[in-house]
């Protein structure tokens, strides 16, 4: 079975693991407090033009979302989403978990709108009753999305003026960030991202890592006590030293970029094929992601060969699902679906 249903089906780049057994028997102190978490530290640093940023590793995705907004928000204030965000359908209520609502706002495309951040601001503090409900206390999209969909730079410009505005930190989940910045068409770098947020992370378990995600906070404000509760929320790892070779490797000679650049020319080529084959797409993903809307019956064709992701029906007869790319996807692999593609 060649898999093609997520980004996380492999193990790690060679050259993380190469790295870990050269310093296996290293001794280092624990808690990302050691040389290799700060040689990490200084490159994102570095790549995000900020030397003033706080950067901290934790060992997942949901920790990090988790950590993130419930460091951010007070008892009575919830986090504005899109109702297909990530924290919204893919977190066993994580969120909620930490007493929590995720206010979320219809989106077609994953994203969400400075025009949609402001009418849940406005809607809430016009509304008389308004200390009976629950606050809007920040704001959380990704890049790219659960939908393959990425922001540009003037729609990311747009929520960040409205959120400032209105107060109210903008989040970035950044679990497929380097998918995100090497899509075809991309207008954002990593330097507008750590100028447009108050706080965002970088991907590792689906960009090349074993797992991990670098948290970096760019707001003062929102620095204060962090580790205190990456700790309470389980997500700081006592060998951080694990999540600091991985990501210190991954910034060494633009590593991070190339595995990043590398999944989404092999998404293009799979999305050039279902094209050519006449086939629509759910939706117009230049990243890693691809939404092909199939027959069932070709679908059951390819699925004796090629595992993928159910997403949803069309209609009675077509389905559309998610193939995805990885750091890892061999050009050989990709070279048979396409071949299977053409042949249906």
């Amino acid at each position: 079975m060649i898999r093609f249903e997520c980004d996380y089906a492999e193990g790690a780049h060679p050259k993380i693991l190469q790295k870990m057994m050269e310093t296996n028997l290293e001794q280092t102190p624990g808690y990302g407090v050691d040389v290799y978490c700060e040689s990490a530290r200084k490159k994102i640093k570095e790549l995000c033009g900020n030397d003033e940023l706080d950067v901290h590793f934790l060992v997942g995705g949901t920790q990090a979302n988790m950590t993130v907004i419930s460091s951010i928000l007070r008892p009575h204030q919830g986090v504005i989403s899109a109702n297909t965000g990530h924290i919204n359908v893919h977190e066993t209520g994580a969120i909620e978990a930490t007493g929590h609502k995720v206010l979320t706002v219809a989106s077609a495309d994953g994203k969400i709108t400075a025009k949609q951040v402001k009418e849940v601001y406005e809607g809430h503090w016009n509304d008389v009753t308004h200390e009976h409900m629950v606050q809007p206390g920040m704001v959380y999209i990704s890049h790219p999305t659960e939908n393959g969909t990425t922001y540009t730079k003037p729609e990311l410009e747009a929520l960040s003026k409205v959120c400032k505005e209105c107060r109210l930190p903008l989040f970035m989940d950044g679990a497929r960030l380097g998918y995100g910045l090497k899509a075809h068409g991309n207008d954002l770098t990593i330097l507008d991202i750590a100028a447009l947020t108050d706080i965002f992370y970088i991907g590792g378990t689906k960009v090349g890592a074993l797992f991990g995600e670098a948290v970096v906070i760019t707001n003062e404000d929102l620095k204060k006590d962090f580790r205190y509760l990456i700790k309470q929320r389980g997500g700081m790892l006592a060998k951080g030293r694990l999540l600091g070779i991985q990501f210190d490797v991954l910034f060494n000679d633009g590593l991070y970029f190339e595995l990043s650049e590398h999944a989404v020319n092999m998404a293009m080529i799979i999305k050039n094929a279902f094209r050519e084959k006449g086939y629509e797409f759910l939706y117009d993903s230049y990243t890693n992601q691809q939404f092909p809307i199939i027959p069932d019956d070709k679908l059951e064709i390819l699925s004796q060969k090629y595992s993928y992701s159910f997403w949803e029906k069309a209609d009675e007869r077509n389905t559309a699902v998610r193939f995805c790319t990885s750091w890892a996807t061999r050009e050989d692999d990709v070279k048979s679906l396409v071949s299977d593609i053409a042949s249906l």
